[in-house]
């Protein structure tokens, strides 16, 4: 039954772009923070930003994500008006590429959306007051993420009695609710949310288990995280062959985005995979 609904997914409607689902996307992320795990502070200017984002688009990134509040684990909330100051004058110097904005805030995915966002990659799945009628509304696409707990204390010794049903059931809840709001399912979009509030473990169960968490397009984000570090012992700025290595595991197990650091490496992965089949 999953299968059959997977291969009905045929394109993914985010705006006025239609990406199509016969093959894997790439969302190339730039984080515009000063404390984002991997590449904070390094893009935290307009132009600097800009620029990035423009070189993974050529690399060929189907989608760019950014984002100006970091979620990382221990991470502590910015305000509002932060956020838009980072993200609002870069998103409207690339509005021209499918861009999603990473926020969890329905002001700045208003903001966003005017300024010409595609889609909005929320790691609370809608759940703030007005969000998901305002993502009904837009005509955007919408990433739907899992998150145990807030990003301040979300790594403290998270515990499931079954990730994988568990990261499931509120997956299938939140799409349940987008769709009821009257968000088609071809502008939705799901994440399990590797590293937040789970242990390596989990995320290697959620990992082998992938296919079955929905029917609809799921992203995985897994590279250069945390994981990788405890596997390979390698600090954040040495794990592109561990990322790669979880680009290619995620391929096999049904992801069908992407969302990583290393674009141009990742569609290598892609290629290959795509050969032997």
């Amino acid at each position: 039954m999953f299968l059959r609904h997977r291969r009905l997914a045929r394109k993914l409607i985010a705006g006025r772009f239609e990406l199509a689902l016969d093959r894997p996307l790439v969302m190339g992320v730039v984080n515009i923070t000063p404390d984002s795990f991997s590449d904070g502070g390094r893009f935290l200017g307009v132009q600097e930003a800009i620029t990035q984002e423009r070189r993974l688009a050529e690399d060929g990134a189907d989608l760019i994500d950014i984002g100006g509040e970091s979620t990382r684990p221990g991470a502590a909330p910015v305000s509002e008006d932060e956020e838009l100051r980072r993200v609002i004058p870069v998103l409207e110097r690339i509005s021209d590429l499918c861009v999603s904005v990473d926020t969890r805030r329905p002001r700045v995915m208003q903001e966003a959306l005017k300024a010409g966002a595609s889609m909005i990659n929320d790691v609370d799945a809608l759940s703030a007051p007005g969000a998901i009628e305002l993502v009904a509304k837009a005509g955007c696409a919408v990433c739907l993420m899992h998150k145990k707990g807030e990003p301040a204390t979300m790594q403290r010794d998270p515990h499931y009695d079954d990730v994988v049903l568990e990261v499931k059931r509120f997956l299938n809840q939140r799409v349940e609710a987008a769709r009821n709001a009257g968000i088609a399912a071809e502008r939705i979009v799901v994440d399990p949310g590797f590293g937040f509030g789970k242990t390596a473990q989990h995320n290697l169960t959620l990992l082998r288990h992938l296919s079955e968490l929905s029917a609809l397009p799921i992203l995985v984000g897994l590279s250069r995280k945390s994981t990788l570090g405890k596997i390979t012992g390698r600090p954040v700025g040495e794990r592109l062959a561990g990322s790669l290595a979880m680009a290619l595991l995620a391929l096999q197990a049904g992801a069908t985005i992407l969302r990583v650091h290393d674009v141009k490496e990742t569609r290598d992965v892609i290629a290959v995979w795509e050969a032997s089949r």
